[in-house]
């Protein structure tokens, strides 16, 4: 009870800061970023607040708060359904919790490539995945990129499925991606970004999963020696604006924003790709001992996923046909 009065406090005095800024001259939006400023993620949000206040004639700034300032994306989420903050860049587990059609996206090894999933992005389907986002009181604006995912830990080297064996593995808070870590045969230790450090320094888990800009930004290289390049999935980023936020503007600048946000991904993935290459050579400089699986161990991950597969294709059979057969 205490802790709703709290959130409840938090709430108005936001939005009384809120409609104090749209009654002001110029109009001063707020968004969040768990990313520290260098990140490739926070160069597009920064490139999203410099286009929509270039296209406003300086109207409309939008002040980016990166490194969880604002809290962590699960916090953040509810309080850009409340109007609290404005804008935010998420990872896509914490909304498909209310878009369960995102979670088609978070298959494992679903897209062939990079190419293969902007295409899907860039399409219908990814049109239709952003709008799916309004069923949780969002406006979707664009896509990230957020490269592949794969594995790393402290313990050892993985070169198969029999290595994970009884891991306890850090993943988001999704129910697909800790049943696919059970998958595996290992733990799932679903907690905030902000905790994996201390948690594989002090062996509360055995290792986690994220692609290699996050490896290195949050040090996690530095206690977790054992990289290995699986790239079981790979899930874009997204960016969403507060329903409440965007119904205080006119359609003309509701479509800036909009327009913005789209200009600001090109950007954003050219800013990804650079440095996932520099990090990745970060690693190897480290020390880090990195494990390149074949095609036939990859196939092998692969096979294990069927089960998942089966369970969500009633959801999503049509969805992840669609994506599949994109060209």
């Amino acid at each position: 009870m205490k802790r709703f009065f709290v959130m409840a406090f938090v709430v108005v005095f936001a939005l009384t800061l809120s409609f104090t800024a749209f009654a002001a001259d110029q109009i001063v939006l707020r968004l969040a970023e768990i990313h520290p400023a260098d990140y490739p993620t926070t160069q597009g949000d920064l490139e999203f607040a410099r286009l929509v206040e270039e296209k406003s004639q300086g109207r409309i700034k939008v002040e980016v708060y990166y490194g969880a300032q604002l809290g962590d994306e699960k916090t953040v989420v509810e309080q850009v359904q409340f109007g609290a903050i404005d804008f935010a860049r998420i990872s896509v587990s914490p909304v498909s919790e209310f878009a369960k059609d995102l979670n088609a996206l978070q298959m494992p090894y679903l897209y062939r490539d990079g190419a293969h999933m902007w295409n899907v992005l860039n399409g219908p389907i990814g049109e239709s995945m952003l709008k799916s986002v309004e069923k949780a009181k969002l406006i979707g604006l664009n896509w990230y990129d957020a490269g592949a995912r794969s594995f790393y830990n402290s313990k050892k080297e993985i070169k198969g499925i029999a290595d994970l064996k009884g891991m306890k593995i850090r993943v988001q808070q999704s129910k697909l991606m800790m049943e696919m870590i059970e998958t595996f045969g290992a733990s799932p230790s679903p907690m905030p970004m902000g905790d994996v450090y201390s948690a594989l320094q002090t062996g509360v888990i055995d290792g986690a999963e994220n692609n290699w800009p996050s490896y290195i930004s949050a040090s996690h290289f530095e206690v977790a020696k054992f990289y290995t390049v699986d790239r079981h999935t790979m899930v874009p980023e997204i960016t969403v604006a507060s329903q409440v936020t965007m119904s205080k503007l006119s359609p003309e600048d509701q479509e800036l924003i909009k327009q913005a946000a789209k200009e600001a991904t090109p950007f954003q993935i050219e800013k990804w790709a650079a440095r996932e290459k520099t990090d990745e050579e970060k690693a190897k400089a480290a020390g880090c001992t990195i494990t390149y699986l074949d095609p036939a161990t990859i196939a092998e991950f692969q096979k294990a996923m069927q089960p998942l597969y089966e369970k969500y294709g009633k959801d999503y059979a049509d969805l992840i046909k669609q994506i599949q057969e994109t060209k």
